[in-house]
């Protein structure tokens, strides 16, 4: 059909996702395409990131890719040190670990052997496994008491010494001695393995600079709870780790490897990777989808709570497309697999969270860049108090060198380090859980700071689908069910957006189809077409003949509404007119309200006509640009942000350069690959009340990683104090480091519940 009065959006296609390997990579591959930014866009949140904080780049020319699982990370602050040891191999142009999904990317000549890179990565402390697994580990409980042997060990053997201690002083003396030994075995592996492997300055190098010292000075009960206090830090902060990337983790879960795949009636249960685009498989109720599929039944419900934060089932019907990882509710279905494997939803959402974990805060960076100096000149600070007061005054070599001691312990920069990080990463996972997606801590902190959102129209606060709303007879004897039986007869079969609304209102009335033939379509016009002798015509209003004045005002009052007009006719004689207007999302003027509730004004930028851009901006309270071409938006929203903190939200190709030169992008989940692209966070279900949960959450995620810095630093600064004065001792330096960085962690998680 070519009515002239509307034209639609581009079809909305399936984002290609990152697949995940386990083998090399051909270098030659196509990499994954990304936006490219605006360098002269200086408020953009793409602009505030260091070459470092990249996602990995395509590999060069001739270099191999590689990818592993890395185990053993306690935070992120590991990351860094597996980077440095990979980084420093001869042929290695790349090597990047994504702490969110625990993978290293290596690019590499093909010269290196794959079993270097292992060897490099384990001499520091870490293992890597085949490639990665999207089930959960199984083995956890069962490695519980393997796992935690150290500490336990290490805990029963000062216990052991302070109960001999009560009767033998001596003999407990020797056992806090061994103990130390004990647990300072592992640490000082662990502090020789990174400073070989380019990381001398580690948290293990301190702790075991300062339990020897303590040994040296017959501190030796002390020196075994500096080691047991740090353990118990190391776990906690693992811990912390494993519940932020527990969003991941369930995602990666929520694929099955097996399905049912149907060939010429035979079913046959196939690995999941098996699965190719027009593939048909059966999925039962209470199953999950292994791909990207079109649903063949006529209909089916699906649970898409792990993807969309929805808790309600939705229901699909026939040639409807369902995301992989949504749970089959009430029957046994099949369905058209659409995505190759590794580029299903959930593989998208990998992708652009680790395209998020590249993307740190601003605040991150700095403090990860000044920990790299801040370790090296505590321990030079602890050295000096411990030589200039004897040397200098005469004061006394023990004293000083316990002092310099417990300095260098509260020194250790951990709580500081992992502040951001762990309230980032919990921020990001709580956002994920919801059905939002926000690539990383740089746009984490932007999205506080935002007091004015853009918004496109068609597809962003309307469905983007134009539905019948007034059916109006003209004076006719005729019914309005039997005029609408008619206009659906020559529509039946059309592509374009009108056609099809009108075909569905006839459906939704339970109307038959008569049958039409010589239907055809009129160039710039409509359509028409020939029911029982009679042709039948749908016309644009100014290509009908015979309308009298009233049925032209009447025209004209719809058309003042924002509706879209057609006439449909007999024979060229006008009986009835249809008018069409895109609809308001159920949930817009809600989402707009709880924006405004948070201090955020909002304004609309289309492409339509001022008349449809008025009506729909009406509905909302909304003010308004209208008949905007691309680059009007993008002076749009330059000129706005000479005054406010701007996000642009859009779901299409059109949106994308407004999106990138806002100070962020959100993008729609059913939008076009370009606008998810380009975005700096999306929502991942095209529902509009997660954008005020975005902004809550990122805003929350703010106060949090000043809280934490203030603990970190501020506990650090008393105790300093102390430790100075000689009121403190090795063991409170180190709980007060170990409490500052459970203090930080928890706090950190107290995002997750954030809702």
């Amino acid at each position: 059909m070519s009515h002239s009065c509307c034209s639609g959006k581009s079809k909305p296609t399936q984002s290609e996702a990152h697949q995940h390997n386990s083998h090399c990579c051909d270098a030659t591959a196509s990499p994954h395409s990304h936006a490219e930014h605006d360098p002269h866009d200086s408020g953009h949140v793409h602009d505030a990131s260091t070459e470092d904080d990249d996602p990995p780049r395509a590999p060069v020319s001739g270099n191999q890719r590689h990818s592993w699982q890395v185990s053993g990370m306690d935070c992120p602050s590991c990351a860094r040190k597996i980077e440095t040891a990979v980084g420093r191999l001869d042929g290695v142009s790349q090597a990047r670990v994504l702490f969110a999904t625990e993978r290293l990317v290596v690019d590499a000549a093909p010269t290196l052997s794959p079993s270097v890179i292992m060897e490099a990565v384990g001499a520091a402390g870490f293992t890597l496994s085949g490639g990665p697994s999207r089930t959960a580990s199984s083995a956890t409980q069962s490695n519980w008491l393997r796992e935690n042997a150290g500490i336990i060990s290490l805990a029963a053997m000062m216990g052991l010494a302070t109960l001999l201690g009560q009767v033998m002083p001596e003999l407990g003396q020797w056992l806090f001695t061994l103990a130390t030994l004990w647990g300072l075995w592992p640490v000082t592996r662990k502090a020789w393995q990174l400073a070989r492997s380019g990381t001398p300055f580690a948290i293990e190098t301190l702790m075991s600079v300062a339990a020897v010292g303590a040994l040296y000075l017959g501190e030796t009960a002390e020196a075994a709870m500096v080691l047991l206090l740090f353990m118990l830090g190391e776990k906690l902060e693992s811990y912390a780790a494993g519940r932020a990337r527990a969003g991941v983790t369930a995602l990666m879960a929520l694929v099955p490897e097996r399905a049912i795949r149907v060939r010429d009636e035979q079913r046959e249960e196939v690995e999941a990777s098996e699965l190719r685009p027009g593939d048909i498989i059966e999925v039962a109720p209470g199953a999950r989808l292994p791909a990207d599929a079109v649903l063949l039944d006529s209909l089916a419900a699906f649970d898409e709570s792990a993807l969309t934060g929805e808790s309600i089932p939705v229901e699909r019907r026939a040639g409807e497309k369902i995301a992989a990882g949504s749970l089959c509710v009430d029957r046994l279905i099949r369905l058209r697999v659409t995505s190759e494997p590794g580029h299903n939803a959930i593989d998208r959402i990998l992708q652009l969270i680790e395209e998020a974990e590249s993307k740190r805060a601003p605040i991150e960076r700095f403090i990860d860049r000044f920990s790299r100096w801040y370790t090296p000149a505590m321990m030079l600070v602890a050295l000096a108090v411990i030589l200039i007061p004897p040397l200098a005054l005469g004061a006394d070599w023990e004293t000083w060198t316990y002092r310099g001691l417990a300095l260098l312990l509260i020194g250790c920069p951990c709580a500081l380090v992992i502040s951001t990080p762990a309230a980032v990463t919990s921020a990001l996972a709580a956002a994920t859980r919801q059905g939002a997606l926000i690539k990383g801590g740089a746009a984490l902190e932007q999205l506080a700071a935002i007091d004015m959102i853009a918004f496109d129209k068609t597809g962003t606060l309307t469905l983007g689908k134009p539905a019948v709303t007034d059916l109006e007879v003209l004076g006719s004897a005729e019914e309005a069910t039997f005029l609408l039986t008619m206009a659906a007869a020559i529509e039946t079969g059309s592509h374009h957006p009108l056609a099809q609304a009108v075909v569905s209102h006839a459906t939704e009335q339970g109307i038959t189809t008569a049958a039409a033939g010589e239907i055809r379509a009129l160039p710039g016009m409509g359509v028409e077409g020939i029911i029982d002798g009679k042709r039948w015509s749908l016309l644009a209003p100014q290509h009908q003949q015979g309308l009298d004045e009233p049925t032209q005002a009447r025209i004209q009052s719809l058309e003042q509404q924002g509706k879209t007009v057609i006439v449909l006719a007999r024979e060229e004689s006008p009986l009835a007119l249809l008018a069409l207007q895109d609809q308001l999302r159920s949930d817009a003027r809600a989402a707009l309200d709880e924006l405004k509730a948070l201090g955020i004004e909002g304004v609309m930028l289309t492409g339509d006509n001022p008349r449809a851009a008025a009506a729909i901006a009406g509905q909302l309270g909304l003010d308004y640009r209208a008949s905007l071409l691309p680059a009007d938006k993008v002076d749009a929203i330059a000129a706005l942000s000479g005054q406010r903190a701007i996000a642009m939200v859009g779901d299409g190709i059109n949106d994308a350069p407004a999106m990138k030169r806002a100070r962020i992008g959100i993008a729609m989940g059913s939008g076009t690959d370009v606008a998810l692209e380009t975005a700096d966070a999306a929502l991942t279900t095209s529902q509009l009340h997660g954008l005020p949960a975005m902004i809550r959450l990122s805003r929350a995620a703010l106060a949090n990683i000043h809280q934490n810095i203030a603990l970190a630093l501020g506990l650090k600064a008393i105790f300093l104090v102390t430790s100075l004065l000689g009121l403190t001792g090795l063991w409170l330096a180190v709980l007060a480091d170990t409490g500052a960085t459970a203090l930080v962690t928890a706090n950190a998680l107290r995002l997750l519940r954030k809702r």
